[in-house]
């Protein structure tokens, strides 16, 4: 049975210990956190985001992160830390990479959008040879570089535990990708992975082909995400030829990519036979009216296992609009499509108008709503999607319907 954890009292006394003020936004955290009658069952999540609209925040530093981790180092009802947006260096990791060594707790931790650089990562990442207990680290939006990547990559050969880890928007190069590839062919703890937006300056798409590879022989990876790879056509026809092997990938996000109808041709022929994939995001492309209407094609007579679909931002005139909603006509188990940032004409507007109206689509479940104006049909835009809340804390506080966000709602691995 847990002791009552006087996190805040702890807190104080670490603070006159240590000859550091106390930050008051994290004092208000632990008093809040010592309330939640789940601490005693479940435990808690911290949540000291230097982004929270919601109350007076005053970012966390290295030297409020010491003081706070010496304070939940025995912890043992916080599962979880969400540090993200706050102002942490490499002096911070320092203090995460011990904490990790030595906690047996913490399951989540989230350390995106702070300053943590290459030396940082390495500390992290060599701290998780040994830690058996997180499951859940987000590394998002640190510029770790290429040579972070390649500790985290060598971290994945060792490391048994971790399920999900998002390096996205870190400034990662070929040479870790591929080593990231490799080691995953070995790893079958990790079930969810984030690699968006590498910096690659090879048009040749090797890190694609060494996905490709892995996706062939691994069989635990469910969520993958290779927004902004450059990737084009060829990179998506190895993928498409490595997912008529695997048997475990269910939500995969190619977005902001370079992908034409020629490479959504490729797609479309895979969902005809695939059993697995629930979630593909294929926003800001370049897939216009074929790529549309071959994806439609496949959904309305072959493909029974998506559930969402994201085709924002593709140049998708009303032909392949209305092609997308007639496939749902046919096809129940498609429930969330978003189709924002494309042509509409008033075809597509009615549509999708009846789509709504009728109950076939939940106001919930897509990113446009109807609206009239002197007889005629519009749609506006709503902030629904696959990833809403990713980058962000929401300033109306938690959302309390998880359809908004079909990635949750779906594949709930995306969030601890």
């Amino acid at each position: 049975m847990l002791v009552h954890p006087d996190l805040h009292q702890r807190y104080v006394g670490s603070c006159q210990n240590l000859g550091q003020p106390e930050n008051p936004f994290v004092a208000r955290v632990l008093q809040e956190a010592e309330k939640n009658d789940k601490i005693w069952t479940k435990g808690v999540t911290l949540k000291i985001a230097g982004n929270n609209h919601l109350v007076p925040v005053q970012k966390v530093t290295d030297e409020d992160l010491q003081v706070l981790l010496s304070v939940l180092q025995n912890a043992g009802c916080v599962t979880g830390l969400d540090l993200r947006c706050n102002v942490l260096t490499d002096a911070g990791a320092k203090h995460v990479a011990t904490f990790l060594q030595e906690n047996s707790t913490l399951r989540y931790l989230n350390l995106m959008s702070n300053d943590i650089g290459t030396s940082g990562a390495e500390l992290i990442a060599r701290a998780l040879h040994r830690n058996k207990t997180l499951v859940h680290l987000r590394m998002t939006g640190n510029k770790i570089g290429n040579e972070g990547g390649m500790f985290f990559a060598s971290m994945l050969q060792v490391n048994s535990t971790l399920e999900k880890l998002d390096l996205g928007d870190s400034d990662m190069g070929t040479q870790c990708l591929i080593a990231i590839a490799t080691a995953l062919t070995q790893n079958e703890s990790v079930k969810a992975m984030n690699l968006n937006r590498p910096l690659l300056y090879s048009q040749q798409e090797e890190t694609t082909v060494h996905v490709a590879l892995m996706l062939k022989r691994n069989s635990s990876l469910v969520e993958l995400h290779l927004c902004k790879h450059e990737m084009r056509n060829f990179g998506v026809e190895r993928l498409c030829e490595a997912l008529y092997e695997n048997t475990s990938l269910r939500y995969l996000d190619l977005s902001c990519n370079k992908i034409t109808s020629d490479g959504v041709k490729f797609l479309g022929e895979l969902l005809k036979q695939n059993q697995t994939l629930e979630i593909l995001d294929l926003g800001t492309n370049r897939i216009e009216d074929d790529g549309a209407i071959y994806l439609s094609e496949a959904l309305a007579w072959c493909n029974r296992t998506l559930q969402a679909l994201s085709v924002v931002n593709n140049n998708i005139s009303g032909k392949g609009l209305v092609a997308l909603s007639d496939a749902m006509k046919t096809n129940m188990e498609l429930s969330y499509i978003y189709i924002w940032g494309n042509k509409f004409d008033e075809a597509t507007c009615m549509a999708f108008s009846e789509l709504i109206e009728k109950g076939r689509l939940k106001p919930n479940c897509t990113d446009v709503e109807p609206y009239e104006v002197d007889g005629h049909v519009h749609l506006a835009e709503l902030s629904h999607g696959l990833k809403k809340h990713y980058y962000w804390t929401p300033s109306c506080g938690e959302v309390t319907n998880a359809d908004a966000n079909a990635s949750l709602a779906i594949v709930a691995l995306s969030e601890f």
